[in-house]
């Protein structure tokens, strides 16, 4: 078995084609744990109610610090999110308001996973996409985390550029295994020029300690302000450096999480990530790793089968719940400079209850509510795969028409884009191998008439004068293997074992 993982190894190697052992993997999908960073909201929700920017921007800093702590004993990973899978939530916050979570794998090869985030009643928006790229470094492996979030303060009108740390498993071939984040990670807000430089400290092989997190908050002249010193799962300061007054800014040790809650399994679609990966993570609860091995890797089997489909068919794939960003990667008609996709409709009401309607009609989030929309995808020009900026054009031409035409059709004056259309919005059947061979087509709901889709509570909470969102672009079995490796977990001390899987 360790014979047939270094095989695949060299340093600098990408790990997101090897085969790894599922005893490392986390009970749930990238994209549910992307919400880490929204489950302390007693940082969050304060933060546009605080009046100096000074104080906001440090009020930004200890939110985005206060998430790191979150995972499971020991060394984990979070299962790859398949092409298309969907995780949404919500949180019930105390003072009766809730905050919203729509993610979608926007990319598989590259791994690219989309998600928006919004509070309305708090005035909070967060978009952005993760992308992963995993290395072998001889006996550690990383994922180097790129990417970026843009947490919008709309009652300010600030935005806060966000990037991350890159993630390093120590001790993967030879002695004790051990998770660090590593590098510099920014906050920058372009409106008040004031950044934030922190860096997750890896510790050296003579000195140091496990981590620690240093740096410095900057004013728009480089003056800096604050110092900022800790460990990111225990106490983490700030220093004045004007006072030279030194605080507590925020206790990870102490802290309790609040993760979102989502509709029963029931409920969701198929490629959703609850119900997607239930026997998975089931498996990986109760250490059956050869049945984990086996449901992941069919899971992964019928991914390659739709890949292999659409390649055949001559079909494209487009996400259902994101857009690219305007004018393309990096397009500064929208300033999100390498978020790349963005939420598939506009969130404009003029008071919270309107934004909170017209999120709902994104996707289904709450308990008992059904999608109010179906997709379907288009086939593109192949010409037109390596041109964001074509595909986007014409993305945003077909939605106009869909607004205005329940059964929209291709332009004829295109004959590029005449042969198929044909659905992938709800592939995975594990009952059944067959290709899915209805087309489903997008229904918008005449704004006057009731939706079925919400109880009776939500109907008279979001009444039907209210408008709706604009929408701008709708577009085998592996068996285990034997000779498994037995590995202990520096953390738990739990000695596991390897066992394949095709990753």
């Amino acid at each position: 078995m360790l014979t047939h993982i270094i095989s695949q190894l060299r340093p600098g190697a990408d790990l997101s084609r090897v085969t790894l052992p599922t005893f490392i993997l986390e009970p749930r999908s990238m994209l549910e744990r992307i919400t880490n960073f929204m489950a302390h909201p007693e940082t969050l929700l304060p933060m546009t109610q605080i009046e100096d920017p000074v104080d906001r921007f440090v009020a930004v800093t200890k939110f985005y610090l206060s998430g790191w702590h979150i995972k499971p004993p020991g060394v984990k990973k979070p299962l790859n999110p398949i092409l298309g899978e969907t995780f949404t939530g919500y949180w019930d916050y105390p003072d009766g308001t809730r905050g919203y979570y729509i993610s979608e794998q926007t990319s598989h090869h590259p791994p690219k996973s989309s998600y928006f985030f919004m509070a309305p009643e708090h005035h909070i928006r967060i978009d952005g996409t993760l992308k992963p790229r995993s290395k072998f470094l001889g006996n550690s492996a990383a994922s180097m985390m790129e990417g970026i979030a843009v947490l919008r303060f709309l009652n300010t009108g600030e935005r806060f550029f966000v990037t991350q740390p890159n993630m390093y498993a120590r001790g993967i071939l030879f002695g004790k295994m051990k998770y660090e984040l590593g590098d510099h990670s920014y906050i920058r807000c372009p409106e008040t020029g004031m950044v934030a430089d922190i860096d997750f400290k890896t510790k050296g092989y003579f000195g140091g300690t496990y981590n620690a997190i240093g740096g410095f908050i900057k004013d728009k002249n480089d003056k800096q302000l604050f110092e900022l010193s800790g460990l990111w799962n225990e106490e983490m300061w700030i220093k004045d450096l004007t006072t030279g007054k030194k605080q507590l800014l925020f206790d990870a040790s102490h802290a309790r999480p609040s993760f979102p809650k989502a509709r029963p399994l029931e409920e969701q679609d198929e490629r959703e990530s609850q119900k997607l990966w239930h026997l998975v993570t089931e498996a990986v609860k109760q250490k059956d790793q050869d049945t984990a091995t086996t449901e992941k890797a069919r899971i992964e089997d019928r991914q390659r089968e739709e890949a292999a489909k659409r390649m055949n068919d001559g079909v494209d794939w487009h996400p259902q719940l994101f857009r690219r960003v305007q004018g393309g990667q990096g397009g500064s008609d929208e300033g999100e400079e390498d978020l790349d996709w963005i939420i598939n409709a506009k969130v404009d009401g003029k008071t919270p209850q309107e934004q909170v309607k017209q999120i709902l009609d994104i996707a289904a989030i709450l308990p008992g509510q059904a999608p109010r929309r179906k997709f379907s995808i288009p086939a593109l020009s192949r010409t037109n795969t390596h041109n964001p900026a074509a595909a986007g054009s014409h993305a945003m031409q077909q939605s106009h028409s869909v607004q205005g035409n329940a059964n929209p059709e291709v332009s004829k004056s295109d004959p590029d884009l005449q042969p198929k259309q044909e659905t992938f919005g709800n592939l995975i059947d594990l009952s059944d191998t067959s290709p899915n061979k209805d087309a489903d087509v997008i229904v918008n709901e005449p704004n006057d008439a009731p939706n079925p889709n919400l109880g009776q509570k939500a109907q008279e909470e979001f009444p039907e004068d209210i408008p709706p969102s604009k929408l701008l672009n709708f577009v085998k079995d592996e068996p285990g293997r034997g000779n498994a490796l037995r590995r202990q977990d520096s953390e738990t001390q739990e000695e596991e074992q390897f066992h394949d899987a095709i990753s």
